[in-house]
């Protein structure tokens, strides 16, 4: 009988959700009211972190912002306050370093309060083939890039469960999808951090704490500096994606509560294929989408960090 009636609840629920999800993509979504949430960014001293913060900057939210690079907080604190941010705190933090995250959560939280809205958007890319890539900037991208979101959450996460009150965001890549020719440690990286964020968030709908949203966000490479020399074999399908689009998307789906964004949305598809193709014709449509040379012409920034 049990066997019957959780069919039948799987069917019925089923059937629900993609009601649900069919009208969620054709009627725009209400935004939530972000007014006095305490809102922290890592990688805030430039890039996609900045441009977020812009983009928070007219909703009446509290801004924490980190970075290791001081002048870049001090750039975007000067902007966000310009932009009309009446509360900005900015805080030097090395997010590969654990003891440091949590030194800095420890007076953030003294200072400030607890962090309602988390968003881990700190990285670093080193664009060299595998055997390539010395240790210690193989074991420093999985540092920042995975292990500095097992800290954040340590610091922040237990204060909005006693609430069930929170969001967390991840913003990882495309690279955190399908393995990438000259991107090895750059997709580890990012592949381990969907699977955290995905896991952390199944333990919070097991927990009963529904109040604490999650969003993962895998963009394609942004023409912000970090992927410099990286192109795109066919622009009109993978196009390389604008900073400010991309903040504007991801800050978005923070107020509508969405729990994935792929950009561009061709990934949705590209991701479909995946999961039913062979993989020798797998091999043959990245070499058709340019997958074996992205990374041919990569110079990057001087300082990589997102």
């Amino acid at each position: 009988m049990n066997f019957l009636l959780e069919t039948l609840r799987l069917i019925v629920l089923t059937l629900y959700y993609h009601l649900e999800s069919f009208i969620k993509a054709i009627v725009p979504q209400r935004k939530k009211d972000v007014t006095g949430e305490i809102v922290l960014i890592t990688g805030a001293g430039s890039g996609i972190g900045r441009l977020m913060a812009l983009e928070f900057a007219p909703l009446d939210v509290t801004l924490v912002l980190w970075d290791i690079n001081v002048d870049g907080l001090k750039e975007t604190a000067k902007q966000v306050k310009e932009r009309g941010a009446s509360r900005v705190h900015y805080y030097q933090c090395d997010c590969s370093d654990r003891e440091v995250v949590y030194r800095v959560a420890d007076q953030v939280k003294s200072e400030i309060g607890d962090v309602t809205i988390l968003i881990n958007n700190a990285g670093i890319v080193s664009g060299k083939r595998f055997m390539d890539t010395p240790d210690a900037l193989v074991e420093k991208t999985l540092r920042v890039n995975t292990m500095s979101h097992f800290w954040t959450y340590k610091a922040f996460l237990p204060a909005m469960t006693d609430k069930n009150h929170g969001h967390l965001v991840s913003v990882a890549s495309s690279a955190a999808l399908i393995g990438i020719n000259g991107l090895a440690d750059y997709c580890a990286s990012k592949f381990a951090a969907v699977g955290f964020a995905e896991s952390v968030a199944l333990e919070l709908i097991a927990a009963g704490k529904e109040g604490i949203k999650t969003t993962i966000v895998c963009p394609y490479f942004i023409n912000t500096g970090m992927f410099d020399g990286c192109g795109t074999k066919w622009p009109r399908l993978l196009p390389i994606l604008e900073p400010d689009y991309v903040a504007k998307r991801i800050v978005s789906a923070i107020l509508t509560n969405q729990v994935y964004v792929l950009l561009p949305k061709s990934l949705y598809f590209l991701m479909i294929l995946k999961s039913v193709i062979p993989f020798k014709q797998s091999v043959i449509l990245g070499m058709y989408f340019g997958a074996f040379n992205f990374m041919d012409a990569f110079k990057g920034r001087e300082k990589k960090r997102d």
